[in-house]
């Protein structure tokens, strides 16, 4: 397994939903559990760092501000907006700044909202390949 696909299904599973069925787990899941939730992340975090050359120091990324509404419940207002968006051909990063989300955050809500797939194509299209 790639570990592009693995870093997506340990993102997905972050954010309480299944990887496969695009379901969200059951509020009692393991994975809806605030220490699982930072520990999936970390991992995923780990997955994405670049390896450093040999004999290369490695090199430290620049923290930044998580976006405002990161952590942050999803609202019916917000997903309407999302949906929106993602129906007018908006990428996905424009659709992150203006919900105060990561891009990540927003390409699992529409996985959710079973409107994209997994591989990041739109669902509609997901059964034509």
């Amino acid at each position: 397994m790639e570990l592009q696909i693995a870093r997506a299904i340990i993102d997905t599973l972050a954010q309480g939903i299944h990887p496969i069925t695009g379901e969200v787990m059951a509020e009692d899941s393991p994975y809806n559990a605030p220490p699982v939730i930072r520990a999936l992340f970390a991992v995923s975090q780990a997955l994405g760092a670049t390896a450093p050359s040999a004999g290369a120091a490695p090199r430290k990324r620049a923290r930044t501000e998580p976006p405002a509404n990161t952590g942050k419940p999803w609202t019916g207002d917000d997903d309407e907006r999302l949906r929106t968006g993602f129906d007018a051909g908006t990428p996905t990063k424009d659709l992150a700044a203006a919900l105060g989300r990561t891009r990540w955050a927003v390409e699992s809500r529409l996985v959710k909202l079973g409107v994209m797939t997994l591989g990041g194509a739109p669902a509609a299209l997901a059964g034509a390949h």
